[in-house]
């Protein structure tokens, strides 16, 4: 997958400092940060880079379709630069981590649509990480 800051440097978009910090901290395998992570690890490397920067650059790479907005189960929005593959995802119940997964797509019969045109899949494996299962386990 080619890193974000790469993908918009190619469409010719510009990139202030605040926004190649936010593209950078997107940067890498299994990224799915919520807004406020992505404030904190952006203002960790330009201090004055602001709230609003970020929340409106987040946006708008949603809106170019270089970042995917996801809410699920646990309640929070995440934002994940992995547009290119398709993929599901493998989420921690207890800590929140969040993996991809590469899994065959469920398929949903024509009788079962009930009219409705399927526009896309979203599946979320719900389970505890080796850490969290280990951080629960009673000793015998």
């Amino acid at each position: 997958m080619e890193p974000l800051v790469v993908r918009l440097r190619n469409r010719g978009w510009r990139l202030t400092a605040q926004r190649r910090v936010i593209a950078e901290v997107m940067a890498g395998e299994h990224v799915h940060l919520a807004a406020d992570e992505v404030f904190d690890r952006a203002r960790a490397v330009l201090p004055e880079v602001s709230r609003a920067t970020v929340y409106n650059t987040l946006n708008e790479l949603v809106g170019m379709g270089e970042l995917l907005e996801m809410t699920h189960a646990d309640g929070r929005k995440r934002y994940d630069p992995n547009v290119e593959e398709r993929h599901h995802h493998l989420l921690c119940v207890d800590c929140g981590r969040m993996l991809d997964v590469t899994a065959d797509d469920p398929s949903l019969p024509d009788d079962q649509r009930h009219g409705f045109e399927l526009l896309g899949i979203e599946v979320t494996f719900r389970a505890r990480c080796p850490a969290c299962v280990r951080a629960t386990a009673t000793p015998s």
